[in-house]
């Protein structure tokens, strides 16, 4: 009898215990440290302008940067909810759900865009006296002459990423078939590097790895992204999947801030400012001189081509809010452009896609609590610079069998 009374009391003993240590409610999420990832990239701006602004603390989140070392580590660490959000290639969630560039059906959710323009083609010094800037039409026989004495290869930062399609437009119109070059996959920081050792003759990155190429003598910068797309989506915010659901107010607090400081970063007073902060060795880690020479629409081509000055078509972080709403169509063409590149064999689920990753609701809610304006262009036809075919996103299939041809 005492043996069992003894064994009672201790049960009663660890119920209360439990008790006082499990609570009847989970503790709310808005004292969490909310973490957010980034490449060191020229237009990881916003989040760095967000948390050096004191946006975030403003808005009443706790947000931490984390510098990553590749997309593909972004990619992950999204998805599995290591970081609730990133800095990352607009196009990647919809690489990542189609198979192209992770396992398909996973889901990364695009809850605002961050950036327009301001990405580049480096080619190395093999091409400089041959091509010049933005002459597509000498591209293709400069590399027919160097595959006589060596395989010519040409990189970019992830597999139907934004650079990735940059990339894939402009060998289409330079004449290049992508399948008689080699396309490898770098992250941003260590495209230089490569190209020094000669492990590629191009690539595709964002800044300020173009303009460090051409001040370092490496390489020179052949075209900018503007050139093949004026004002095309770069960057976005993009978050884990259970945080955009479960913490929807976090979120937009989150997106508000960014807003903000998007807004601060489109006076051209301010971007010496944000350079100095970019600069830094915890953020993008680059000469000053070079960020913020591009950063000012500056360009140093290299190759004594000049400087090529870029205005209106500078990269752009607000522009009256044109720049940040997601667009459901501009999705559906990176789609397309896997099937016209080979990525898929066959269409996707085009507007479901679309509809399950970018969270347009979510923005528009912000965007009005914000007093800004939500463009009426999404699902409109579009056409790009670099490419004669007009898109249309509701019928993607005919600019596929079109621009295949």
């Amino acid at each position: 009898m005492k043996n069992f009374l003894t064994k009672v009391a201790q049960i009663a003993l660890l119920l209360l215990a439990a008790m006082v240590v499990l609570p009847a409610h989970s503790p709310k999420r808005a004292n969490k440290t909310i973490k957010l990832g980034f490449i060191p990239l020229t237009d990881c701006a916003p989040l760095v302008a967000a948390k050096e602004l004191g946006l975030f603390q403003k808005h009443g989140v706790d947000v931490q940067l984390s510098k990553e070392a590749s997309w593909a580590n972004i990619r992950d660490k999204v998805v599995n909810g290591e970081l609730e959000g990133a800095h990352c290639l607009f196009s990647m969630p919809f690489s990542v759900y189609t198979g192209v560039g992770g396992k398909a059906g996973t889901e990364m959710k695009i809850a605002m865009v961050l950036s327009n323009n301001g990405q580049g083609i480096t080619l190395s010094k093999d091409f400089c006296g041959s091509v010049g800037f933005k002459e597509y039409n000498k591209v293709a026989s400069t590399v027919k002459s160097l595959q006589a004495r060596k395989e010519v290869t040409f990189a970019m930062t992830f597999p139907g990423g934004t650079h990735d399609i940059w990339l894939r437009n402009w060998l289409a119109a330079c004449g290049v078939n992508q399948k008689s070059v080699g396309i490898i996959t770098i992250p941003p920081p260590q495209m230089v590097a490569n190209m020094r050792v000669d492990n590629m003759e191009g690539y595709c990155v964002g800044e300020p790895w173009n303009g460090v190429a051409a001040a370092q003598n490496v390489g020179f910068t052949h075209v900018s992204s503007q050139d093949i797309w004026k004002h095309h989506p770069e960057k976005a915010l993009v978050v884990n999947k259970e945080f955009a659901a479960t913490n929807r107010e976090d979120l937009k607090k989150v997106m508000r801030a960014v807003l903000e400081a998007c807004q601060w970063l489109d006076n051209p007073a301010n971007r010496k400012k944000a350079a100095g902060w970019l600069t830094k060795p915890n953020y993008v880690n680059a000469p000053l001189a070079v960020i913020e020479a591009r950063l000012l629409g500056s360009n140093d081509l290299g190759c004594d081509l000049g400087v090529q000055k870029y205005k209106d078509d500078a990269m752009l972080f607000y522009n009256n809010g044109l720049v940040n709403a997601p667009r459901k169509a501009h999705g559906i063409w990176f789609m397309a452009q896997y099937v016209r590149f080979g990525y898929l064999k066959a269409d996707p689920e085009y507007k479901a896609a679309a509809d399950k990753l970018i969270m347009t609701d979510l923005y528009n809610e912000v965007a009005k609590a914000a007093g800004i304006a939500v463009p009426a262009d999404d699902m409109k036809p579009f056409k790009i610079t670099i490419d004669p075919t007009p898109f249309d996103p509701n019928n993607p299939g005919q600019y596929v069998a079109v621009a295949k041809k």
